[in-house]
């Protein structure tokens, strides 16, 4: 081929480019332009996923995690990519039958949660085909606990309003009848007058505990002074303890930082000393002392009181229990005072314990986690494990008397998990978990 046939050659295939590259650019640019603007439906589906309020999990026939958005870690059954063991089984159970399948992924350990982990998350699998499944649960621990607040509030409310409803119709008629003798009068209008506050305080009480069970939502976490938090509720007791004759001493200021709601929190420990002070005979000493154990800052309350039989202690903090009924009577208790701290703590998540004997005294002490800690459900159940085994190899505290509030601070400390521990000598030490 000459020269002339190798350059018409050449530039026939630049022409052939050309025509290729300009058709290639014309039909990519007709395609831009119908190309709809926005967000595929993958990836519109992909952000519905990741921003709904229920954990969704997609699982192969395996149980192996395909898919999960946060809000199931948030929930608690997906942890490090492998999903709880229930849905796992539902999920089995979906693929052979076809059908949805109902499933309660609560959290099992409820003494590890901080403050307002879900209580009840409720959820259902449902088969996908190809051997998938799709795991879709909420937090229903609102719906929950008002269910359970309103049954509780209807029962017990109907029993314990009658004693003091009850009272007041009978001594208004005895106002009436003794009408014309001033100081029967005045006798029974001072009755009236103790059981119309006693009948005020049950209902502020009940309120407050309603709120506490979930009946309305809590305010949020702060950062709070533990110092403050004391004083505050010393502020409070104070003039119930001048009465009867009872110093409280404190420890020194710790300068201590936790997370809540410091109007709980000045509740819950003004409600402490006041049981202190109740139980104790005058002119005994009630004290409290402050300090940090591990991730949680405990405010300890020791009185030296009656004590509490070990056959009691498990039910200190329920609602209405009085150790003792006719000094609860003759205070104005209402029974409610413990189960309010019991909530607090545990809608802080925290918990609250008790050491107690009988002729000795009593020692409370609320735990909270302090400020910033990040509590991990594993790490303490390890650590509570490892306080436990300890404790089961050691002695509990001999038959003196504690000389201040930090000795039995130190002996609650050493507690463990477990709901009550007996010792030789008959002392037991109770802990409310986190209960709500």
């Amino acid at each position: 081929m000459t020269a002339l046939g190798y350059t018409a050659l050449i530039i026939g295939l630049l022409a052939i480019g050309v025509a290729a590259g300009y058709l290639a650019a014309r039909t990519a640019r007709h395609r831009e332009r119908r190309r709809p603007e926005g967000p595929t439906v993958a990836e519109l589906l992909q952000r519905l996923v990741h921003t709904t309020n229920n954990g969704i999990v997609v699982l192969n026939r395996f149980g192996d995690v395909v898919l999960n958005n946060p809000r199931a870690d948030e929930l608690g059954f997906v942890r490090d990519n492998q999903a709880d063991v229930r849905a796992r089984k539902a999920a089995e159970q979906a693929l052979e039958s076809g059908e949805p399948v109902p499933v309660d992924l609560s959290p099992l350990n409820r003494t590890s949660l901080r403050g307002r982990g879900p209580a009840a998350v409720l959820g259902e699998v449902r088969p996908l085909g190809d051997g998938f499944t799709v795991i879709d649960a909420g937090d229903e621990s609102d719906a929950v606990r008002l269910e359970a607040t309103r049954r509780d509030f209807v029962a017990n409310v109907s029993h314990e309003l009658k004693t003091p409803v009850g009272a007041l119709a009978l001594l208004a008629e005895a106002v009436i009848d003794a009408s014309e003798d001033a100081d029967e009068v005045r006798r029974f209008s001072t009755k009236i007058l103790h059981e119309s506050t006693r009948l005020g305080t049950l209902v502020s009480e009940l309120i407050a505990l309603s709120r506490l069970q979930g009946a309305e939502r809590l305010p949020e976490l702060t950062t709070v002074e533990v110092d403050v938090v004391v004083e505050e509720a010393l502020g409070r007791s104070r003039i119930a303890a001048e009465s009867a004759g009872i110093e409280i001493t404190l420890d020194d200021p710790s300068e201590l930082l936790l997370d809540g709601d410091r109007t709980l929190l000045v509740t819950a420990l003004s409600n402490l000393i006041d049981n202190a002070v109740s139980y104790s005979p005058p002119g005994s000493p009630v004290s409290i002392s402050r300090r940090m154990v591990g991730d949680f800052v405990e405010i300890a309350v020791t009185d030296r009181g009656i004590g509490i039989d070990p056959q009691h202690q498990q039910r200190v903090f329920e609602r209405f229990f009085r150790v003792d009924p006719a000094r609860s009577r003759a205070t104005g208790g209402t029974g409610l005072g413990l189960a309010i701290v019991k909530h607090v703590a545990a809608n802080h998540g925290g918990e609250v314990k008790l050491w107690s004997r009988l002729g000795t005294g009593s020692t409370f002490t609320l735990r909270v986690p302090r400020h910033g800690a990040d509590a991990e459900a594993d790490g303490t159940g390890e650590q509570n494990a490892a306080t436990g085994s300890e404790l089961a190899g050691s002695e509990q505290p001999g038959g003196e008397a504690r000389t201040d509030a930090a000795a039995s601070s130190t002996e609650q400390g050493r507690a463990n998990t477990r709901p009550e521990t007996d010792s030789a000598d008959g002392v037991a030490t109770v802990e409310t978990g986190g209960v709500r």
